[in-house]
């Protein structure tokens, strides 16, 4: 250990390096046989174990680390952490030198270095009981009624492990089950976000790093939260039915219903809510409020419904919370699921919810409470109370994690970035006093008026942490050019600024900064003025920071009224030169190798195969330029040249139109169907001053042929067996019509209308 090399700290983030060096400064030093990492939800905690792992494993001597999970769930995704963790030094896998393995009824192999279990799992191995392969709720959720003992097993010795890893480590496991920890000789590393006093204890206050939720946040880690809270009378305060009521009587385990009159009155409170009685209005009219609320006040502007977790009280009152979901929003199973230990493949179905699209909202108990990262999770929802700081930190927890954009768009596609989630409170969990605010304590004031506090160093504590709160969400909206740019106005770092605004506002920090001072109230004041400074010097930086944050910013004005003045298109001018002088220098270009520019430009032919005609639109049409014959229209009707009409509908023929246009063929740019709908008129009066006459028989198909001219730059006796024309008898049918002129008119049709 004490020839541990200096950690390369690449790919890691600051509070990662703290924790890695604490936990082998505290092996080094050997004062103490376990150390605590506090490090707040999302923050990478099990990514700062597995790196501790493979650096005692590789440089400290170590042979075979016990990771314990929360859950059993969570032992897969460790595994996954452990799987996909690229060694510093050659970039292989963790799992290409090392075996990791989850304690299983075949017991632990022998060549396992790492060893991911339950705590309860490892007491029923040191017990000489066999483990179950598969998720176990009864028993990874078991609490026993005393401290357990573990008494020795050969398969199992004291030294069997040197290093000892608790993830999550804040429940009871530092008490009814300490047993089992302390009964290796091992270094136990505890990693929480909440410790409580039990596992300070159990640590013997060796805290070797500690990284605050709100310190996450201003290192853009994490997001910061709002509050929703919805209340109603039957939560707050229960309910009665009278005796003689015919009341349904579910069986929790079947699900079946039968029909029941009580015997007596019932009374129930809101805390036996969803316990003993399940009010299906009560459900409903939550979750018919969380509906009409979402896009007005939750996430106002927003169209799809976020990614909604809804923690519920047991698994009978997450069926009736799931089925109440789909009803109140009027969708199916596709878009909200029950996702608990009891439901078929929940693994499979945690998996959707996590990349789908359209699973929307997902139903649990405690599965996904802790540990289990979902990160376009917007929305934490809660329908059960907790009475558990850690665990609510651990939950709440769920909606922190930042995500890519792109990631993000995926799967929500009408959001651009995710820079806070919201908690709604159906039950009054965040009323508890172990809940912190978010960091954004004043929601009505404007960004505009902090910052003009800030100039003054007027700033109270609330208006700072919304400040930091606000230029963290601002920070994870830029684009990398815009945040540099920022930085270099800032003249530093401005998430280091945030970082400072938020330990100004931090209660340890504050009893740092008062510890020995004469007036408290003024020592905090100078923490915040001096985090604020940075802000207050710079106007400039200040200036810029509002530019920014209207050119992400949206507002959504649901209260004005609008009325049509007028409706027209708009074409970029600029846009529309550039694409006709590129139009031109194209033909010129490109004449010697397109039929259709080499007949219409050398042999000045007016008459153009069709086919010649595509084979021209499908070279204009592919990248770099994507041209198409409305665009190329649209670019001379937007700079109003001389001579250019309008037309609301565009063909392939066109082209023509435009190709004689612009080498000077023609004076007027027409479009290709209306001039031969002119050509036709005047070929049909030509006709009747020369004495011809046409039937209505005859005139049905002449009609005919010159809508074909108008789309395919010419008619043939082939096409009078295609529709309209197959309707009539086809070639046939022209001969009878027609009569012998049949082929002089087609060819006459053909040569005029085009010419």
């Amino acid at each position: 250990m004490q020839a541990l090399p200096p950690l390369d700290t690449s790919g890691l983030r600051p509070a990662q390096i703290t924790a890695i060096e604490g936990i082998g400064r505290s092996l080094q030093e050997q004062r103490f046989d376990r150390s605590l990492v506090q490090m707040a939800t999302g923050a990478g905690k099990t990514y700062t174990a597995v790196t501790s792992s493979y650096r005692l494993l590789k440089h400290g001597g170590f042979g075979r680390v016990l990771f314990l999970v929360d859950r059993n769930n969570l032992a897969d995704q460790t595994l996954a952490e452990f799987q996909n963790y690229r060694t510093p030094d050659d970039g292989r896998r963790f799992t290409e030198i090392y075996n990791v393995d989850k304690l299983t009824g075949a017991g632990m192999l022998a060549s396992s270095h790492v060893v991911v279990s339950t705590i309860q799992r490892v007491h029923r191995a040191l017990s000489g009981q066999e483990v179950a392969d598969t998720d176990d709720p009864g028993l990874d959720d078991y609490v026993p009624d005393a401290p357990v003992t573990a008494v020795y097993n050969p398969a199992f010795p004291p030294e069997t492990f040197d290093l000892v890893i608790v993830d999550e480590a804040h429940r009871s496991i530092y008490g009814l089950w300490q047993g089992v920890l302390t009964y290796f000789d091992a270094h136990i590393v505890g990693l929480t976000a909440t410790p409580g006093k039990q596992t300070f204890g159990f640590f013997r206050q060796n805290l070797v790093s500690e990284y605050t939720y709100p310190q996450s946040v201003a290192d853009g880690v994490n997001v910061d939260f709002d509050l929703y809270r919805i209340k109603t009378q039957i939560t707050e305060q229960g309910s009665s039915i009278d005796a003689g009521t015919v009341v349904p009587r579910v069986d929790r385990r079947t699900r079946v219903q039968r029909l029941e009159a009580l015997d007596e009155n019932l009374e129930y409170t809101g805390r036996q809510l969803d316990r003993a009685v399940t009010s299906t209005s009560q459900i409903r009219t939550v979750l018919e409020t969380f509906r009409d609320k979402l896009f007005t006040e939750i996430f106002p502007g927003r169209s799809t419904v976020p990614k909604t977790l809804v923690f519920c009280k047991d698994d009978a009152h997450a069926e009736e919370v799931v089925t109440t979901v789909r009803e109140v929003f009027g969708k199916g199973n596709d878009f909200a699921a029950k996702i608990t230990y009891n439901t078929r493949d929940p693994k499979g179905q945690l998996q959707a919810f996590r990349t789908s699209a359209t699973l929307r909202i997902a139903v649990t108990v405690d599965m996904i409470a802790t540990g289990t990262d979902v990160k376009p999770l917007e929305c934490v929802f809660f329908m059960r109370d907790v009475r558990s700081a850690s665990y609510f930190e651990q939950m709440k927890g769920r909606g922190a994690r930042t995500i890519a954009s792109a990631d993000f768009r995926a799967v929500t596609p009408d959001a651009a970035q995710k820079t806070r989630f919201v908690i709604v409170d159906a039950i009054g969990v965040t009323e508890h006093d172990f809940v912190d605010p978010p960091l954004d304590r004043k929601k009505s004031v404007s960004l505009r008026k902090l910052l003009d506090k800030a100039a003054n160093l007027s700033l109270t504590e609330d208006e700072t942490a919304t400040l930091a709160s606000r230029l963290a969400a601002l920070e994870l909206q830029l684009t990398p050019a815009e945040r540099g740019e920022l930085d270099a106005v800032a003249g530093t770092p401005v998430r280091a600024i945030v970082r400072t605004l938020v330990d100004a506002v931090d209660p340890d920090k504050q009893a740092q900064a008062t510890e020995g001072a004469t007036d408290p109230e003024q020592a905090m004041q100078d923490l915040r003025d001096a985090a604020v400074r940075p802000i207050a010097a710079n106007p400039e930086l200040r200036i810029r920071i509002l530019e920014l944050r209207a050119t992400h910013d949206q507002v959504i004005d649901e209260i004005s009224v609008d009325v049509l003045l007028d409706v027209h298109g708009v074409v970029d001018t600029s846009r529309a030169r550039s694409i006709v002088e590129s139009w031109r220098a194209y033909l010129d270009e490109h004449r010697a190798e397109i039929t259709a520019l080499q007949l219409m430009t050398e042999a000045r032919e007016r008459r153009i195969a069709f086919a010649d005609i595509q084979e021209l639109a499908d070279r204009i049409s592919r990248p770099p330029r994507n041209w198409t014959p409305d665009l190329i229209w649209s670019a001379y009707v937007a700079l109003e040249y001389t001579g250019v009409r309008r037309s609301d509908k565009h063909t392939l023929t066109d082209l023509v139109s435009l190709i004689r246009y612009t080498i000077g063929e023609d004076d007027e740019l027409v479009p290709y169907a209306e001039r031969v709908r002119e050509r036709y008129g005047a070929w049909l009066a030509q006709q009747e001053q020369a004495g011809v006459s046409f039937s209505p028989a005859e005139k049905w198909w002449l009609d005919r042929m010159a809508e074909v001219v108008a789309v395919s730059a010419g008619v043939s006796a082939d096409d009078l067996d295609n529709a309209p024309f197959s309707e009539r008898g086809g070639v046939d049918g022209a001969v009878r019509d027609l009569g012998p002129r049949a082929a002089t008119l087609i060819d006459a049709l053909s040569a005029e209308l085009t010419a």
